[in-house]
């Protein structure tokens, strides 16, 4: 009986030794699960890149030194609201407008300067630079674009003049890849330096058409006389 006695108080001993033990270890830090903070999206650009630019040049009265030019560019930075055109330093533009290649509808766009042009979107424009601010018609799609087609008249003696009573230059450097470049109507060309396609138009003056695959700009000279002389 005395054994039995020894043995029950021994089991009793036992089960307070888990109790025991809880107590003698110390207070564990409560960890609370702080819900995540919303993921915030990405502001969307405010200026678009291009890509696939094809310059038309038509050279107006050689006594004018103007020439209109027809630009065609796709706007392609995904979410972009605006695009920037620079007028080319020592040019004097005029007749600007924009429109959206794929409906033909006029864009709203203005003349900036390159300061104000730095500081509503394009941070590395040029400070002595003035630029055309296009408003796109949409953001610009994740896939594909906006293409754009820009035309203004350039007025530059040192690009366009002429040469004699007869003979017309047009000196410029070109840094868009695919260029064209159309005489005055009377004006044969007779000299060229950049390898190129020449073809007469529908309204039968000649058409200088190159493509430049080089990382630098080409130092174009074209010259023309005119029919007849």
């Amino acid at each position: 009986m005395r054994f039995l006695r020894s043995c029950k108080s021994l089991v009793r001993a036992l089960a307070w030794l888990p109790l025991i033990a809880a107590c003698a270890r110390p207070p564990q830090p409560v960890t609370a699960t702080v819900p995540a903070a919303p993921r915030q999206a990405a502001p969307a650009p405010e200026v678009s890149r291009e890509a696939d630019e094809y310059t038309l040049y038509e050279l107006l009265d050689p006594d004018s030194s103007q020439f209109h030019i027809l630009f065609e560019v796709t706007a392609i930075t995904p979410g972009a609201t605006a695009y920037f055109n620079p007028i080319r330093k020592g040019s004097t533009a005029s007749g600007e407008s924009v429109r959206d290649r794929a409906t033909s509808q006029p864009l709203p766009f203005e003349v900036v300067s390159g300061e104000e042009a730095r500081t509503s979107g394009l941070p590395e424009a040029d400070l002595a630079t003035d630029y055309i601010r296009v408003h796109l018609p949409r953001p610009v799609p994740a896939e594909g674009g906006i293409r754009l087609l820009i035309e203004k008249t350039y007025k530059d003696a040192k690009s366009y003049a002429r040469e004699g009573p007869d003979r017309i230059v047009f000196s410029r450097t070109l840094g868009i890849r695919r260029n064209a470049i159309v005489l005055p109507a009377g004006y044969e060309l007779i000299g060229c330096n950049y390898p190129s396609q020449v073809v007469t138009n529908a309204a039968g003056r000649i058409k200088v058409s190159f493509m430049h695959p080089g990382p630098e700009a080409v130092p174009l000279v074209l010259k023309a006389r005119r029919l007849g002389k």
